[in-house]
């Protein structure tokens, strides 16, 4: 028995470790007893982590693995900002109960950008999950994986699980300086097809000149909408929450991804703003926001001195 499974969060209690790990045996070892210690205590338990090691686990619990959701991060998490989302919607499936999730946001292959995000991600988690009583355990693979993004994660995670010890990390900020730090400037595209200024009488023309656009892409027609929809969405913030005008640029990037920027002078004031389902009676400005990150690949959100930025990517496949 290893100390990854004794982790139970006491009543009201939020727990977030990071588990590293150097191969697949340690990897299934750490996490099954993670999870059978879950469901020793009759807990719910969720698993969302990249497809091979999906597999491996799964194996690994063999009868057990019956009682256990699963998910495959790649999809679930391709856009790292609809995360938060789909762990809080499993927990709050049981009310009054703990619950203990396996969330792995960050692997081989990701690409800088989308490290970027998930680590934003893993810092806000801990503000998303304040006061519910669960354990989200975050695997990181130190054989490979970039050492920065190994220690980002000692900064955003209160607890870390090493050589099956837990200890806490003395490296852990609080969610707001690591929001901060992944705040960097946005690389400028080589070139950009589309440029112009709207304000609250353009956005019928937006539309019509990204649709118009985007059929020259490869994206399929339902990706298309989506990215239509997207787009509106956040002009339609601009207009809304961002001072009234705004800024659109569109390109191509790698592989034919479709690329919208959205510039304007507004201000994200809830850094959780898009990343949590939003209630019906919600007014936090939040509801946009929230149907990008479902339509898209990946949105990029810097807040700077003179406003807010989007970039949303949406990719043929």
């Amino acid at each position: 028995m290893t100390d990854t499974d004794t982790m139970r969060p006491d009543a009201e209690t939020f727990v977030h470790p990071a588990l590293f790990y150097r191969d697949l045996d340690e990897y299934v070892r750490e996490t099954g007893s993670f999870v059978r210690g879950a469901l020793a205590a009759d807990e719910p338990v969720f698993v969302a982590v990249p497809g091979p090691r999906l597999d491996a686990l799964r194996e690994y619990l063999g009868a057990d693995a019956a009682a256990v959701d699963f998910a495959d991060m790649t999809e679930l998490g391709r856009n790292p900002g609809r995360i938060i989302a789909a762990l809080q919607g499993f927990a709050d499936q049981y009310p009054g109960r703990a619950a203990r999730i396996i969330g792995e946001p960050i692997w081989a292959g990701r690409s800088p950008a989308e490290i970027l995000e998930a680590t934003r991600h893993e810092a806000l988690i801990n503000t998303a999950f304040t006061d519910r009583t669960a354990t989200v355990l975050c695997p990181y693979d130190t054989a490979t994986l970039p050492p920065a993004v190994i220690d980002d994660a000692r900064r955003t995670h209160p607890t870390l699980v090493e050589d099956s010890h837990v200890r806490a990390s003395s490296a852990y900020v609080p969610a707001a300086v690591v929001c901060a730090d992944c705040d960097l400037p946005l690389p400028e595209p080589a070139a950009t097809d589309v440029e112009l200024e709207y304000a609250g009488g353009r956005l019928g023309e937006i539309r019509e000149r990204t649709d118009a656009w985007v059929r020259g892409t490869g994206l399929s027609p339902l990706r298309r909408g989506d990215f239509v929809i997207a787009v509106n969405e956040a002009a339609a913030n601009s207009v809304a929450h961002g001072g009234g005008i705004g800024g659109l640029r569109l390109w191509t990037a790698e592989r034919g991804t479709a690329v919208a920027e959205i510039r304007d002078g507004g201000r994200l004031t809830n850094p959780l703003a898009g990343l949590r389902r939003p209630s019906p009676a919600s007014s936090d400005g939040g509801r946009g926001l929230w149907m990008i990150h479902q339509l898209c690949d990946l949105v990029e959100v810097r807040a700077h001195d003179t406003g807010l930025t989007l970039r949303l990517h949406v990719s043929p496949a």
